[in-house]
């Protein structure tokens, strides 16, 4: 069933404003830290320079609004929409607890261990979403990317810290 289309041009903007505060409340929490603790800690060489990741983020964030919106679209009466997209709202924060995790508490032990549940639900939204939405499946493959470098990078300052 198709959506009017002002309510669905509205959810498109709920969508990205939902996972642009998500952002936004991430860099917040990490925005103490950033600038105090973590230039104090031991990186890998391969560490991407700091303003590298507001830019990624910001894209992420968008690319994941839009594929949560073409799920959304599919109506949650379709089957698996509603499953799909409590998915994508758990990875939502899930990705949120992990700024908390590791910026917040300064604990890249903790973050670690939850990065890994984090990948796991970003993996399971993104098969969740393909089965709906092809267009949407794909859109969620840059952010399991990111979440895996962002997981080998977060093993690597917790080794050598």
């Amino acid at each position: 069933m198709e959506k009017p289309r002002l309510a669905s041009w509205a959810a498109l903007a709920g969508f990205i404003a939902m996972c642009l505060g998500i952002g936004a409340l991430g860099g917040w929490i990490t925005a103490d830290s950033v600038k105090t603790w973590y230039p104090t800690l031991n990186k890998p060489s391969w560490n991407p320079p700091d303003w590298v990741f507001a830019p990624v983020w910001t894209t992420l964030y968008v690319m994941m609004a839009v594929a949560a919106w073409l799920v959304w679209k599919k109506d949650v009466r379709f089957s698996g929409v509603r499953a799909a997209l409590i998915l994508f709202f758990v990875q939502l924060a899930l990705n949120l607890m992990w700024s908390a995790l590791f910026f917040g508490a300064r604990s890249p032990g903790l973050a670690l261990m939850e990065i890994a549940v984090l990948w796991l639900a970003v993996a399971a939204s993104l098969y969740a979403f393909i089965s709906l939405s092809r267009p949407a499946g794909l859109l969620l493959i840059p952010y399991l990317a990111w979440v895996s470098f962002a997981a080998v990078l977060n093993f690597s300052i917790w080794r050598l810290n």
